[in-house]
């Protein structure tokens, strides 16, 4: 990487429901929502819309033009939050309207998109149970695939990702935390002798500096420090105070980059001091495809964040957005229109937070300094 580090950023892949249906080996697609009763109803969703989807299809396909882009940049680490279970366990989280999980013989679309640390801590990693996120630490772990964010215990849940860089010469440390704002539950903490996720109750200073405790504690001189925290509602472009205001203590404190995700579509960047803070990143992965309403928001249009830091210092020096399109699950570039209408919309979200966003080619670039 030498005097850069270069960072791949995305916020939710759901690879459960729908996703699992068309992979090799899918789970039993039996649900309990209010308007659908089997996964496989999610496909046919997406084939009224965009035509007919491939079964079974290889692991690499629901990534679709994504793999091209990631290569682009061999040495880039890549940063995913997993908003799914891995598990077969029939127990099913009381009074939760919808649940994610995906077999575990489908674990090659996770090992296919070359993700150096995987979030869990948000609001479906135990929406089947205690057992099915001991499930997915254990099929995550025989995958050689790193998470964190939620644990065994809560020691487990709050240590960092630690992932080393320029051939061992220094690291990026990824905490994992989730907000109750994003729809956890709160009896899904994790204690000292309980499974759970990392979880913050409140967006206050008391807050900030546990998390920037836990994260300075398990970095070293010259670490890049990154948060990703899972956090607010589903929709909508405003940028709550209190989200900004956390954001900021935490670059006060020593994070280099705080990557927010859970809304379905993407939210406003800001540039805090030397920092960079994605508030939302939106869904990469997930089978939305027909589902009305929201239509305003444009939820099949997806982005991938491309950030380079210096890697002495960890200041931004260069922020890219690359969106997609979801079409028969898979993603494939978005269109000219489609780029160009979110250009539109994210410089003008971005514009209240001192940031702009602009086009070039078939990007969107962030001016940093």
């Amino acid at each position: 990487m030498g005097d850069h580090v270069r960072l791949v950023l995305a916020g939710d892949v759901m690879t459960g429901r729908g996703i699992d249906q068309i992979l090799a080996h899918p789970g039993d697609p039996t649900l309990t929502e209010r308007y659908a009763k089997d996964a496989r109803d999610y496909v046919a969703l997406a084939e009224h819309v965009g035509g007919p989807v491939p079964r079974p299809v290889g692991p690499e396909y629901p990534w679709g033009d994504v793999l091209a882009v990631m290569d682009e940049t061999p040495s880039a680490v890549r940063l995913m939050n997993l908003e799914t279970s891995v598990t077969r366990c029939e127990v099913r989280e009381r009074g939760k309207a919808v649940l994610y999980r995906m077999s575990p013989a489908n674990l090659a679309v996770l090992q296919v998109a070359g993700v150096h640390a995987w979030g869990l801590a948000n609001n479906h990693v135990l929406d089947h149970g205690q057992r099915g996120l001991l499930d997915t630490l254990d099929s995550l772990e025989a995958s050689g695939l790193q998470a964190a964010g939620a644990g065994r215990d809560e020691r487990a849940a709050w240590s960092p990702a630690v992932i080393p860089v320029d051939e061992g010469r220094r690291r990026i440390d990824v905490l994992c935390v989730a907000h109750s704002s994003s729809g956890v539950p709160r009896h899904w903490r994790a204690h000292r002798t309980r499974p759970g996720v990392a979880l913050v109750d409140d967006l206050d200073r008391v807050a900030a500096d546990r998390v920037i405790e836990h994260l300075l504690t398990a970095s070293g001189p010259g670490d890049i420090r990154v948060v990703s925290i899972h956090w607010g509602s589903n929709w909508g472009y405003e940028v709550p105070r209190s989200h900004r205001t956390f954001a900021r203590r935490l670059i006060d404190g020593g994070v280099h980059v705080v990557v927010g995700h859970s809304s379905h579509h993407v939210r406003p960047v800001e540039l805090a001091g030397d920092g960079l803070v994605l508030h939302g990143c939106g869904d990469l992965v997930n089978d939305y495809e027909g589902i009305g309403g929201y239509e305003e928001y444009r939820g099949d249009v997806r982005v991938l964040h491309l950030a380079t830091l210096d890697a002495a210092s960890g200041r931004l020096e260069e922020l890219q957005l690359v969106p997609f399109r979801s079409r028969r699950l898979r993603l494939e570039h978005a269109t000219g229109e489609e780029t160009r209408w979110l250009a539109t919309v994210l410089d003008r979200a971005c514009r209240s937070l001192g940031t702009r966003v602009q086009l070039v080619d078939d990007r969107l670039t962030v001016p940093v300094g």
